[in-house]
């Protein structure tokens, strides 16, 4: 696994805010994962009650980060199954590289080596985009 310092990684996805909650809710549930996820929301703009929920970020830390990437990668292959239209996330590290995911193609190997890369891109100061294929 990838040794990396503090990192956070951001997940969107193509579905909106209840995705987004669907996520937050099958995540949180994992061991390796509580207390390293929380919800980001928008800027509130102008005549708003509230930001809408924009991302999820997982906090990658130091002693521990191979766990939390394994448990990452695979709550996203258990929950892409289980969700009842085509979704697509995009994972955004700390220099802004992206991966896109297609919930219709998930192989988890193949998104454990992209996510992987993707935070030893972010560590290195990487940049561009990617998907797995």
């Amino acid at each position: 696994m990838t040794s990396v310092t503090s990192q956070q990684l951001r997940i969107r996805t193509d579905h909106g805010a209840d995705e987004l909650r669907s996520l937050f809710d099958w995540l949180r549930h994992e061991d390796a994962l509580r207390g390293r996820v929380r919800p980001e929301h928008a800027p509130i703009a102008q005549g708003e009650m509230g930001g809408a929920l924009d991302a999820l970020v997982v906090a990658i830390g130091p002693g521990g980060a191979g766990a939390v990437v394994g448990a990452l990668i695979g709550a996203l292959a258990t929950w892409f199954p289980n969700r009842r239209s085509d979704v697509r996330i995009t994972v955004t590290n700390d220099s802004g590289r992206t991966v896109e995911v297609d919930g219709k193609r998930v192989d988890v190997p193949v998104l454990l080596e992209v996510v992987e890369r993707l935070l030893e891109d972010g560590r290195t100061g990487g940049d561009g985009e990617g998907t797995p294929e």
